[in-house]
């Protein structure tokens, strides 16, 4: 059987982080977290990670190519896997949503649902403040989160419509408590699987 293919749609703080490792671990599929990915490259100091280190500080998007080919890595590995998927961190432009599902349509893994985490701003900035103090991660700024945000409404907010057009946009509030956000998620997604 297949797993389930969720991608995950949602600004900086909404909590993709968590709510893709519960679904990845609920439905037993592999969780493909291009921000954690592309992170690791610089932690590590490799040339993609030196040549993205750069985006990252400034809060800016990485160029497409780096982020597709990690996709395409990603997609690959969960189809030996099994088919099942929970994807975080593409797309965040339109070109890349269409270019992210012509690299999954080519490998036969499109998503079943795009889960869009909804949340306001003020609730964002709360959190990813709170997260830079606990990780002291150099992306959590306050003027690159402002950024962040910024980029996402513009840039990433209308990628909604895309998944809304092809019928597989979920949308849940993200501003309640984590473990109820986690149970709508998880009831939404097997209803979808059912």
């Amino acid at each position: 059987m297949v797993g389930v293919r969720v991608l995950m749609v949602a600004p900086p703080g909404a909590g993709k982080g968590t709510q893709g490792a519960v679904i990845a671990e609920h439905f037993h599929v592999r969780r493909i977290a291009i921000g954690d990915l592309l992170r690791r490259h610089v932690a590590e100091g490799t040339e993609l990670g030196r040549a993205v280190q750069r985006h990252l500080e400034r809060g800016d998007l990485v160029p497409d190519e780096v982020v597709l080919e990690l996709l395409r890595q990603g997609l690959t590995e969960a189809k030996r896997d099994g088919g099942g998927y929970v994807l975080d961190g593409i797309p965040r432009t339109m070109s890349q949503a269409r270019a992210a599902y012509r690299v999954a349509r080519s490998l036969e893994m499109t998503a079943d649902v795009a889960l869009h985490l909804a949340a306001d701003d003020e609730e964002l900035m709360r959190r990813l403040l709170q997260r830079a103090e606990i990780e002291h991660r150099p992306d959590d700024t306050e003027a690159v989160i402002r950024q962040r945000l910024k980029l996402y409404r513009e840039v990433t907010e209308p990628v909604l419509t895309f998944y809304a057009r092809r019928g597989i946009l979920l949308t849940v509030d993200a501003v309640r408590p984590v473990e109820v956000v986690s149970r709508d998620v998880l009831t939404a997604l097997e209803a979808r699987a059912g």
